[in-house]
């Protein structure tokens, strides 16, 4: 390694740099990732809609609790889609599939309970704005 070469190669010395490297983390996400685009998306319109409909407090920390289980979900599938490439190399292997399968199933889930909390947040809210 060139001595010019200040990548980090060993352990946090500093909660700075933790910090500075999980930003880095949520900024990758943000750039790189379609999905975690899309989830991003579907939060603000959640709270958006939250907000309008002045959900109670108890409602917004369910809210809270899906956005972050699905983001959560997403980081931890992108990891795992990371390692298991780059452990065979972008070849064609069983297992990593269904490493890359039960991962994804995890951010389906995930999703899919947020879908039913937001219809049991807003449903009722929703309907009685129609009437």
């Amino acid at each position: 390694m060139d001595s010019k070469d200040r990548r980090q190669v060993g352990k946090n010395h500093h909660l700075y740099q933790a910090m500075r490297h999980a930003g880095d983390g949520i900024i990758t996400m943000l750039r790189e990732e379609r999905n975690m685009r899309f989830h991003c998306l579907a939060a603000v319109a959640a709270l958006g809609l939250g907000w309008l409909l002045r959900i109670s407090s108890g409602d917004w920390l369910w809210l809270l609790l899906v956005i972050f289980l699905v983001f959560a979900a997403e980081f931890l599938n992108t990891v795992t889609e990371a390692v298991t490439d780059v452990m065979v190399s972008h070849q064609y292997n069983v297992d990593v599939k269904k490493a890359k399968d039960v991962a994804a199933g995890g951010v389906l889930l995930a999703a899919c309970f947020a879908v039913v909390v937001g219809l049991i947040i807003f449903g009722p809210r929703l309907v009685n704005l129609v009437r």
